[in-house]
């Protein structure tokens, strides 16, 4: 059994509940403003530390960032299925940032696979 000790210290709580307001102050400031719609999650009605809290030690708290490259296949998406950064040339993503949604166990072995599928495509261009 692993047992990461996920917000057991005061100072953890502390970090934790403050950086929600942190998120959102950076998220409503041009020219991030512009391009956010609404906040999915925790969502407009998490407020208070102790909110922010609750929603951590509820699951909504993660140990590896994902997502900010998500790939999909919408012109939106920041990476295509070959890990292709959209509107630049030459650039590929390779890391958890490409996952659209947080995977259920740690992201290591997903990584790696990416890593492994990268490669493939990779040499395949050349």
């Amino acid at each position: 059994m692993v047992d990461a000790r996920f917000l057991e210290t005061e100072h953890d709580r502390g970090v934790t509940a403050r950086i929600l307001d942190q998120a959102r102050d950076v998220l409503s400031t041009g020219p991030l403003a512009d391009l956010v719609l609404d906040e999915e999650s925790p969502g407009p009605d998490v407020t208070e530390p102790e909110d922010v809290l609750r929603h951590a030690l509820r699951g909504g708290g993660i140990y590896h960032a994902v997502g900010s490259c998500a790939m999909g296949p919408e012109h939106d998406d920041v990476v295509d299925a070959e890990l292709r950064v959209r509107g630049v040339d030459g650039l590929r993503v390779v890391d958890a940032s490409i996952f659209p949604a947080m995977p259920s166990g740690n992201t290591a072995a997903p990584v790696m696979a990416a890593a492994w599928r990268a490669a493939d495509l990779i040499q395949g261009d050349q």
